[in-house]
């Protein structure tokens, strides 16, 4: 439970200083791999939850179970030692299962009110993930990676001042990327189903 809290806790609490912002060293091929790594797990980690979705969409599943497993593998996730890399990997592709299908019956709302609000949703979170994931891994210097800042938080400048001081666990900032991209794909997916009730509502009152 002390990992599970002492996550959360670093989600909310940046690390920063003026002497962190100026610190603008060219990212190491090292950091970099390691970068690679948790993106490359961070979209298996998403194809997961759309299985997780899709499964809710057919059966029924997503609840309070499914957000209470997704809890669960990852406290149980935060706990297992780095060593255990297989494990750890099969556990987070677990949480996002589970973490799909919990929010799935938001999904199957927007399937039901408007199909094209969810695919406009998630191409919009991609590609504003897409946009500093690519920097990170193409990016020369570290300040071209503040564009994450403007899209969701600044997680991808945290993990590389993380990799530089030797914290090369990529299971764990894959799932720090992966809880941010779920955020930001609610977000904006609730936002675009309330702009399309509006719209539907003023439609049927001018029809009236």
């Amino acid at each position: 439970m002390d990992a599970f809290t002492s996550f959360f806790d670093s989600q909310s609490r940046n690390i920063w200083s003026y002497d962190t912002l100026k610190n603008f060293r060219q990212i190491s091929p090292i950091v970099q791999a390691h970068l690679k790594q948790v993106y490359l797990t961070l979209c298996c980690a998403l194809i997961a939850s759309a299985v997780g979705a899709y499964l809710h969409i057919l059966w029924n599943i997503g609840g309070y179970l499914t957000t209470f497993a997704c809890l669960g593998t990852i406290i149980w996730l935060l706990s297992t030692p780095p060593c255990e890399e297989q494990k750890r990997v099969s556990l987070l592709m677990a949480s996002a299962v589970f973490e799909g299908a919990s929010i799935g019956p938001l999904i199957d709302l927007a399937i039901q009110i408007d199909p094209s609000v969810l695919v406009a949703s998630f191409v919009g979170t991609a590609l504003a993930f897409a946009c500093f994931s690519g920097a990170a891994m193409l990016a020369r210097r570290r300040e071209y990676l503040y564009l994450g800042g403007l899209l969701s938080s600044v997680d991808t400048q945290d993990i590389i001042e993380k990799a530089h001081l030797g914290d090369l666990d990529y299971v764990k900032h894959a799932l720090t990327l992966f809880t941010d991209f779920v955020a930001v794909f609610v977000r904006i997916l609730i936002i675009m189903l309330k702009n399309s009730a509006e719209k539907s509502e003023k439609k049927k009152k001018r029809r009236d």
